[in-house]
């Protein structure tokens, strides 16, 4: 930020001789008004942090009343000292509030002199007034620039700029969601645009292939943290193939799966749908792949959503098949699956199988004996559609466990 520091009004120039008697004295009432008011600035002045208020209101006053005399007076010390206040309060751990309160008292006891010796003096009331205008607004660009500091020396501190990226990624994935002024403030601060939509990447590292390098070059507007438990990535907008090729070039060992676009307040329910994609590829329920698109699988991940629940349903409609084998309940539950894919048509049903259509009615006969009603209601049959769904056919490392055999085992 670049803070004009000319005086808005030309006053009059003889006024700097009025003015200039009561500099030593005004800045010792600020000072001493200021430490009054506000308690973390009570310290002894003979130390740094004193030394540095002390500064800050010497260099303040003087510049005021030099650029009465001369409006091309030099700004750049006074600039600089208050720079390094805004910075100071950052580093002591400090919000702005005392710093800004600060500035309002120091114009407030301004103001005050001012008047008297207004008075003393026989001002007009036309140059009391335009006095006035220009205390407070100097005042304004002084603490404009000490926020600059702050903010600068924010944005460069506790491991720079990455950290703040990483502090505005989780702000963003939050749940309850950051607050957007919030999220705007930090991205104005590191210069990260904040998109209408973006898209989350959860990411994993393949089995055996080490742990991923640390520092992968990733595009400017592509917040990362890779280092966390769950690594993830946040790309404003929609994931394209170009952008894709980059994300993949540099982390050539990792698993992807990407998120749908959702607006910035979604985005942390979308990163939980990709890291289930990710969990459910590595149990064989979605395809081995190294890049999974969730909006490819979100009925998938919505039947998964819920592992408990779903467990607890494939319990209560297969209970009937719990008598048979192994190798008989397989074979049930493909066949099911394939009239429920094909809507009952035996040849249908038989060239999906590969087996003799008198061997479809055959096992079909077996499932009215088991199941009855159940095929034929259509509410339990959407469930049960949404049971064979979430388990993979044909997996014989993780079959369907039901409630008498769990009880075995």
């Amino acid at each position: 930020m670049t803070v004009e520091f000319q005086l808005d009004n030309a006053l009059p120039r003889p006024l700097a001789e009025v003015l200039r008697p009561e500099l030593a004295s005004l800045a010792t009432e600020v000072i001493d008004e200021i430490r009054a008011k506000i308690p973390n600035y009570a310290r002894p002045l003979d130390g740094p942090y004193g030394k540095s208020i002390q500064a800050g209101v010497h260099y303040a006053l003087t510049l005021f009343i030099e650029q009465i005399a001369n409006p091309d007076a030099s700004a750049h010390k006074c600039y600089e000292v208050h720079q390094k206040l805004g910075q100071n309060e950052m580093r002591e751990g400090r919000s702005l509030d005392d710093l800004q309160a600060a500035y309002r008292i120091g114009a407030r006891v301004s103001w005050r002199r001012v008047m008297r010796i207004g008075k003393r003096n026989g001002l007009s009331s036309a140059v009391m007034s335009q006095l006035a205008d220009s205390v407070f607004a100097y005042m304004d660009k002084l603490a404009s620039v000490a926020l600059d500091g702050y903010l600068e020396a924010k944005a460069t501190s506790a491991g720079a700029l990455e950290t703040w990226r990483r502090r505005l990624l989780g702000m963003v994935l939050q749940t309850p969601p950051a607050p957007p002024a919030a999220i705007a403030e930090l991205a104005q601060l590191i210069g990260w645009s904040v998109p209408e939509k973006a898209s989350p990447i959860a990411v994993h590292t393949l089995p055996g292939t080490g742990h991923n390098q640390r520092k992968p070059t990733l595009e400017a507007d592509v917040l990362a943290d890779l280092d966390g438990i769950e690594p993830r990535l946040l790309v404003p907008g929609e994931v394209t193939d170009a952008r894709l090729a980059v994300i993949r070039a540099a982390l050539p060992q990792c698993r992807l799966a990407i998120g749908p676009a959702v607006r910035l307040d979604s985005v942390a329910y979308a990163l939980r749908w990709a890291r289930k994609a990710l969990t459910l590829a590595q149990q064989g329920v979605l395809p081995d792949r190294q890049v999974i698109r969730c909006e490819q699988h979100l009925s998938t991940v919505l039947v998964h959503s819920d592992d408990r629940l779903l467990t607890t349903l494939r319990d209560r409609l297969l209970a009937p098949l719990r008598g048979l084998t192994t190798k008989q309940r397989e074979r049930m539950l493909e066949t099911l699956r394939a009239w429920l894919d094909v809507q009952g048509s035996v040849p249908d049903m038989a060239a999906l199988l590969d087996v003799h259509p008198q061997t479809v009615r055959y096992r079909m006969r077996q499932l009215e004996q088991a199941l009855g009603a159940l095929l034929h209601d259509p509410h339990q049959r959407f469930e049960l559609e949404l049971v064979l769904r979430a388990t993979p056919p044909r997996r014989r490392d993780h079959e369907v466990v039901l409630p008498a055999q769990r009880d075995r085992r």
